[in-house]
């Protein structure tokens, strides 16, 4: 996949164009991309999607910005993934939101020449969100260029969004979250040395500070899935603050079932595929001690009763 930033100059072909954020590379998003690529085949040009980055409220309304579903490195190596040709990126700053409606299409065409644009009932894009769907149309006709607009996606009852996932998320509810990105929702992180305590009482755990500008799932108990070195590892993991035993610094701490060795340094991805429970404080370290072997066994019940994904992406760290 070739990514352009900006400067579009070096590319010199044509292209069928989706075009948005795209956070979370939800089902609805995926739906985009497989309209776009399959008319990209017929047409013989590029597969091709143009995102911002900065997230756009990250700089109109700072205190307002979403935590990320996928910050940028992770939706660029889910989009090659997904088979795009070309994934396109403008920095977001002021002076573009600036940008009237026609003043952007001109410039998309100038770099991108796309001879379809793929885009949701929703699509708007310019100043104040002025370019609608029927100045799109309108804009395309004259120059011999086609609008196709793809349904939005329905999951159980409800039209997937990059906002219901995080909501799904923040709510703590990933398995609901899986079937909306049409993945395991995952964490990518170097980990860090802890208090030691659980290798104390006979259970290790890989721990990863919550990732800064990105969801975090609610605090809470899970059946997740660690993956680094090319495999895949049944885990539990305790995303909170340890009320029994801390209290004050949240963490991301998982114990891999039947493993064992020093991931110290090591970037791994932990995928999350369903909530036991929530956190809680236990009246003592002993009764605390005999309900993580209890969500230990829960979470071997949900491995002996279902077949997690296959995990997504390989893990990541920008900073290893």
């Amino acid at each position: 996949m070739n990514i352009l930033r900006d400067d579009f100059s070096s590319f010199h072909g044509e292209t069928v164009l989706t075009i948005g954020k795209f956070d979370g590379l939800h089902v609805g998003h995926q739906a985009l991309i497989r309209t776009v690529r399959e008319e990209a085949a017929a047409l013989g040009v590029h597969a091709a999607l143009l995102t911002f980055d900065p997230h756009p409220l990250a700089v109109l309304r700072p205190e307002a910005a979403p935590p990320l579903i996928t910050p940028l490195p992770e939706k660029t190596r889910l989009l090659a993934l997904y088979g795009l040709d070309i994934m396109a990126i403008l920095t977001f700053t002021h002076e573009l939101a600036q940008t009237r409606a026609l003043d952007f299409l001109a410039r998309i065409e100038a770099g991108l020449r796309p001879r379809v644009f793929v885009v949701g009932p929703d699509f708007a894009f310019g100043y104040r969100r002025e370019g609608t769907l029927d100045l799109l149309r309108a804009w395309a006709s004259e120059r011999g260029k086609r609008v196709i607009v793809v349904p939005p996606v329905v999951v159980n009852g409800e039209r997937v969004s990059g906002s219901l996932v995080r909501k799904k998320l923040l709510n703590g509810d990933v398995g609901e979250a899986v079937a909306l990105l049409g993945r395991a929702y995952a964490i990518t992180g170097v980990v860090r040395h802890g208090n030691q305590r659980g290798g104390r009482i006979g259970i290790p755990t890989a721990n990863l500070a919550p990732p800064e500008g990105q969801v975090v799932p609610a605090n809470g108990v899970y059946v997740t899935q660690v993956f680094w070195n090319g495999e895949a590892h049944p885990a539990v993991t305790n995303i909170g603050v340890r009320p029994t035993v801390d209290g004050h610094t949240r963490f991301i701490e998982t114990h891999i079932l039947d493993w064992e060795g020093d991931l110290y340094g090591q970037c791994i991805r932990v995928e999350f595929l369903e909530r036991l429970r929530d956190e809680r404080k236990f009246p003592s370290l002993e009764e605390l001690i005999a309900q993580i072997h209890a969500d230990i066994e829960a979470a071997r019940r949900w491995f002996a009763t279902h077949t997690p994904p296959t995990p997504t992406l390989s893990p990541y760290c920008e900073n290893e």
